[in-house]
């Protein structure tokens, strides 16, 4: 059995995690990923009990327990790279013993729900709905790197997307992953389904173009128009590939909820889009409270 050099799992001195200062005992099976770490104490507030409350950096944590369930809410900041940095160190404390440096036989199955907000590029999606992404779209490349991707993904909508919209070379080939299938039809009664994109940007990897002029301006004209089997890609957000890739290669359940705060056709945005993202977190937990 591979033991993990100290090199590739960075255990600091009090035994926690090296980025989210976490100890295994700290983390629940149900975990609720935020981008902004303001938005933890957002989550905590409905908790019932609160046992831990950890930060580093844009990593924050609190776990306790909401209607009887025990849940940890923990900030990742923005980006793929940080889905990559959470999403691993997650599995690692619930699965690999620091004491040894070995995985776990007896693996442990987490649920990892990501709460985000999310721009439409459908002209029929409202500001304020919750989307959620059946499909996730990997526009950053991050899957690519790890051994087993192909198996994890739809290469046939793949292949028909590349070649819709005339993929350039030069960019990380795009993959799709969906979420996992059992949340896909525990939130169906309260959110929309969506095939969504991750940038590994907010500019031009979206089609923005604020001085700098996009490689193909046109773009998201041929994202929008693209249909498969009837299924339309409906929002941007910018971690949601990497979440659902890596929990499918980990054994872990997750998906992403997106509120939509921005309408990118109507080219509107709502910047007072609190009440929405409270809705929809009070909406997640009670889901979550009855998730077996």
């Amino acid at each position: 059995m591979r033991t993990i050099p100290a090199s590739e799992l960075i255990i600091n001195n009090d035994g926690s995690i090296f980025h989210l200062h976490l100890l295994p005992e700290q983390l629940a099976d149900t975990v609720i990923l935020v981008g902004d770490p303001g938005r933890v104490a957002l989550v905590a507030e409905f908790f019932d009990t609160r046992e831990c409350e950890v930060a580093n950096r844009e990593f924050k944590t609190v776990t306790g327990t909401y209607k009887g369930k025990r849940m940890t809410v923990l900030s990742t900041g923005i980006g793929i790279g940080n889905i990559d940095i959470s999403v691993t160190e997650l599995d690692a404390l619930a699965n690999v013993d620091f004491a040894t440096r070995q995985e776990k036989a007896q693996k442990r199955q987490l649920t990892l729900v990501r709460l985000g907000t999310s721009g439409a590029i459908q002209p029929d999606i409202k500001v304020g709905e919750f989307v959620f992404s059946r499909t996730s779209v990997g526009f950053d490349g991050l899957l690519n790197y790890y051994k087993g991707r192909n198996e994890v993904c739809d290469l046939a909508i793949e292949k028909a997307f590349m070649e819709h919209v005339g993929w350039n070379e030069l960019l990380p080939k795009p993959y799709f992953i969906d979420a996992d299938k059992t949340l896909f039809e525990h939130f169906r009664d309260v959110t929309r389904e969506g095939i969504t994109i991750a940038a590994p940007g907010f500019y031009a990897p979206q089609g923005r173009w604020v001085r700098l002029e996009p490689q193909d301006a046109r773009l998201n004209e041929k994202i929008e128009s693209f249909d498969y089997r009837g299924r339309r890609i409906t929002n941007f957000e910018m971690e949601g590939s990497a979440l659902a890739g890596l929990a499918a290669l980990m054994g872990h359940r997750a998906a992403t909820i997106c509120t939509i705060i921005a309408q990118r056709i109507a080219q509107n945005v709502d910047t007072d889009y609190k009440p929405f993202v409270r809705k929809m977190i009070s909406t997640a937990l009670d889901k979550l409270a009855v998730l077996e």
